[in-house]
């Protein structure tokens, strides 16, 4: 009986620590995701308000 005890109480830490894993696999995607937004975001209202001079700003060296 004792062993089935070890047996069991080792498979319900297994399935804690898969869950806990998860949740910070889905936490860091969560993250990212945000990120990524915010970045768009700013990216959009920055192409807009700023123009890039097309042609360089010094002379290149012979």
């Amino acid at each position: 009986m004792y062993e089935y005890e070890i047996a069991m109480n080792r498979a319900a830490d297994l399935i804690r620590r898969a869950d806990e894993e998860r949740r910070a696999r889905e936490a860091v995607r969560r993250a990212r995701a945000a990120r990524r937004e915010t970045e768009a975001r700013g990216a959009e209202h920055e192409s807009h308000s700023r123009r890039r001079p097309h042609r360089p700003r010094f002379a290149r060296a012979v």
